[in-house]
């Protein structure tokens, strides 16, 4: 009786404990979330709950588990099993807590920052940081994991002889990844492009929606993702419209009549624009850009605070002034004029 009741009660009082510490910990957290309403931090540390239960329990059980025989005749297995959940534990409760620290870190400097610029950049910096971090710490605990096996620490120090030709060989098989892990950190820090800048890219308008350490996804306006390797901004030009600010200028041309009222068309432009509340009122103006044996072209200038507001008022500006030329001046419209040729002199 006393070899079942055992192992029950090291088993029961650890799941206990565990579930005790870890209501106290969630309650502290609450508190001190409830105190320091200007930081986001112990809120965040509220995630770390589980992983933490999950540590306890298994160090409570890994320490305990010989001496209250708990599958005696498996004591090894249930050792090494400890062990690897015990690894894999504390490599999940590191993560959480690094997540938490850098969402805190984040969402104060943006709450203080009026700079938009600038909290993308940095948004685009802590995300990067963090991935490194998580791909740092699952590869370590990996790692640990693996040389609790004795055969692997025989392995690892009979390849050591060939490190530097493997070493040779796995640089050349990753050349592509690992330009691309280089160049996921050189734009992070670099601030090349960030997350919420507004790009275009092979001819495809859209805004950067996420950057890893080895690509980078843009969400075009009809809601298309385009995934490109990091390494195509570092080595191929395109435009970024929200570097250096948001702020831009747009065109808006047509094709009319030599008779257009060029004059009166400039003054409903100023008009219109009044009525665009996407105009933010820096410039604008019209003049005729070329002229060609039938039309004219004009041209209109306008400008707004972002690219979405942009598009806005030159779609606006574009459908109003057309509609007030065919309403007002219909002769202003391109047209063909057709008549009868000249009769040939003599005939």
């Amino acid at each position: 009786m006393e070899s079942v009741l055992r192992p029950v009660t090291v088993v029961g009082g650890a799941l206990v404990v565990t579930l005790i510490a870890g209501w106290l910990l969630d309650l502290l957290l609450r508190r001190a979330d409830a105190r320091h309403p200007e930081t986001p931090l112990w809120g965040l540390l509220r995630r770390c709950r589980l992983p933490f239960q999950v540590v306890l329990c298994t160090s409570l059980l890994r320490g305990a588990y010989r001496t209250a025989g708990v599958l005696p005749d498996h004591a090894f297995a249930v050792g090494r099993t400890l062990t690897l959940v015990l690894i894999a534990s504390v490599a999940w409760l590191a993560v959480r807590i690094a997540t938490a620290a850098v969402d805190s870190t984040y969402a104060r400097y943006a709450a203080v920052t009026q700079d938009d610029a600038r909290v993308r950049r940095v948004r685009t910096q802590v995300t990067l940081i963090q991935r490194v971090v998580t791909a740092v710490v699952v590869v370590v605990a990996a790692a640990a994991m693996l040389l609790t096996f004795p055969p692997m620490r025989t392995f690892g120090a009979s390849m050591l002889a060939s490190a530097g030709v493997l070493g040779i060989v796995a640089g050349i098989a990753a050349q592509s990844s690992l330009g691309n892990l280089f160049a996921g950190l050189q734009i992070a820090f670099g601030d090349t492009v960030r997350i919420g800048d507004t790009v275009v890219v092979d001819r495809e308008w859209g805004k950067v929606e996420e950057i890893t350490l080895t690509f980078l996804t843009v969400r075009t306006w009809d809601e298309r993702r385009i995934t490109m390797p990091v390494s195509y901004f570092t080595s191929k030009p395109y435009e970024n419209w929200s570097r250096g600010g948001a702020q831009m200028t747009g065109t808006v041309f047509w094709h009319l009549d030599h008779s257009a009222p060029v004059d009166l068309m400039r003054e409903r432009l100023q008009d219109i624009l009044q009525d665009i509340p996407e105009w933010d009122g820096r410039g604008s103006g019209l003049a005729v850009t070329d002229t060609t044996p039938h039309t004219v072209q004009v041209r209109a200038v306008v400008t707004a605070k972002d690219a979405d507001d942009l598009w806005t008022v030159r779609c606006a500006v574009r459908e109003r002034l057309i509609a007030w030329l065919v309403t007002h001046h219909p002769y202003a419209l391109p047209r063909i004029a057709a008549s009868e040729a000249a009769p040939r002199p003599g005939s």
